[in-house]
């Protein structure tokens, strides 16, 4: 059962499901069942809006030829809130590996990161720069709010440019920089493979601040990042990608992990 005053991102295998105040329609003939909803399912792969459900009562937003599979996907992602798994299974990265044809095991050991699993529940932290609701892991939801806090007093204002991203999402920036004709080793050098991102665990947020374009090197010339260079670690977080990392990423001076700290 969800609780409708619980903001939170609740992930099934095939759905999930977030508070319907947080999104706006995208077909008028729906903005009426959203406005009245409690919470908006949605298709994880493809962002596709599914049902909505309020109390315990179910509507689905268009009609399908598929309506028992679509039950069973919903009956899955309501036992996913109730049931004791924190995270989501790793095999259900197994396709999109083998869409992009990246051997899991293999790139692990290339690049030295670990499959990431995702949280079955993450917390609402705000939003984003670009006005979307930004998803983070409890802690670190936590940890963030103190740490912008913080800067404020020292009059710095960070902003989150994105926190959690699926693999589903981020297989989603491969297939569209694949079709402008990006190969797949230049996307990798920039993007983890889909499964590998430190954004799948709700930890990860990308940080910039107003007046400076987001998720650029020029980042490292604002008294934002000199701010987290010299704070960020007593709040937790630490800067994951460095010129010159062995993953060989590029350099990220955005791209900040909740590590924990003595305050949490």
């Amino acid at each position: 059962m969800l609780i409708p005053a619980e903001y939170r991102l609740i992930n099934g295998s095939r759905l999930d499901a977030v508070p319907a105040c947080l999104y706006r329609a995208r077909a008028n003939s729906h903005a009426r069942q959203l406005a009245q909803a409690d919470w908006l399912i949605r298709e994880r792969s493809s962002g596709i809006y599914i049902a909505t459900l309020q109390g315990s009562g179910l509507r689905f937003l268009k009609r399908s030829p598929a309506a028992q599979q679509r039950f069973e996907a919903v009956n899955e992602l309501l036992a996913a809130a109730d049931g004791a798994a924190s995270h989501l299974s790793l095999t259900d990265l197994e396709p999109l590996h083998a869409e992009l044809g990246i051997d899991a095991e293999a790139y692990s050991r290339q690049v030295g990161l670990s499959a990431v699993p995702e949280p079955v529940q993450l917390e609402y932290a705000g939003r984003d720069c670009f006005r979307r609701p930004l998803w983070l892991a409890y802690d670190a939801a936590k940890a963030w709010a103190r740490m912008q806090s913080a800067a404020v007093s020292d009059d710095v204002r960070l902003q989150a440019i994105s926190g959690y991203r699926s693999a589903h999402y981020q297989m989603g920036i491969f297939r569209r920089k694949s079709a402008r004709g990006i190969p797949l080793h230049d996307i990798l050098a920039v993007n983890a493979a889909p499964g590998f991102s430190e954004h799948h665990s709700g930890r990860a947020i990308d940080i910039g601040t107003p007046g400076e374009a987001p998720a650029l090197e020029s980042f490292e010339n604002t008294p934002a990042f000199d701010w987290l260079n010299r704070n960020a670690a007593a709040f937790g977080f630490r800067m994951s990608y460095a010129r010159g990392n062995a993953h060989g990423i590029s350099y990220e001076p955005w791209h900040w992990f909740w590590i924990g700290s003595d305050q949490d």
